[in-house]
């Protein structure tokens, strides 16, 4: 009873305190940088960030599948590590980046990782597939000559009901490839 009782503490109580400010139930207005833009939006402290991604910036390429992190349909970079967004709230992002699907393209050209796939057929039904170009542009900033097996531990949490794994693969170690050339 003592820790719900912490949780209903009011915003003047808390900052007296030293303890977290809390937020809501009203919605509270946050800036979010995404793709390198700064946007302001009102959001509800429950909001996850994938909502306020594709409900109120319009980013439709990061997809909600199961809301529990467990797909990974969702995932975006966060100052350029991969998150389930599904799994983190928007009020949590504070002043950090948040990179998307969107946001790998730059001046019209596409994302060595996202030509790959199209030219591997490393996509079918595509519901899984921004997520998983996320992970594996990812990999590529991290480790640019990776191996089959740093593709498979990037997407190892990935659910594609497709069964792409192969092909994205494939694309993956070609982009590398290209990106060297």
């Amino acid at each position: 009873m003592v820790e719900a009782a912490s949780v209903l503490v009011g915003q003047g109580e808390a900052a007296e305190s030293g303890g977290p400010a809390v937020v809501g139930p009203d919605p509270v207005q946050i800036t979010l940088t995404v793709n390198g833009v700064a946007r302001t939006i009102e959001v509800e402290p429950r909001m996850t960030l994938a909502e306020a991604l594709r409900g109120l910036l319009g980013l439709t390429g990061t997809k909600i599948s199961c809301g529990r992190g467990a797909c990974s349909a969702c995932t975006v970079w966060l100052d350029g590590a991969t998150v389930c967004s599904c799994m983190m709230l928007a009020i949590d992002v504070g002043t950090r980046s948040v990179t998307t699907i969107e946001g790998l393209a730059t001046g019209g050209r596409l994302h060595p990782v996202q030509a790959a796939f199209i030219e591997h057929d490393a996509l079918q039904c595509a519901f899984c597939t921004p997520g998983i170009v996320m992970s594996c542009a990812a990999l590529l900033e991290r480790t640019p000559d990776p191996t089959a097996e740093d593709v498979q531990r990037a997407i190892a949490g990935h659910l594609c009901r497709c069964g792409t794994y192969p092909h994205v693969v494939a694309a993956t170690l070609a982009a590398a490839k290209a990106r060297k050339a």
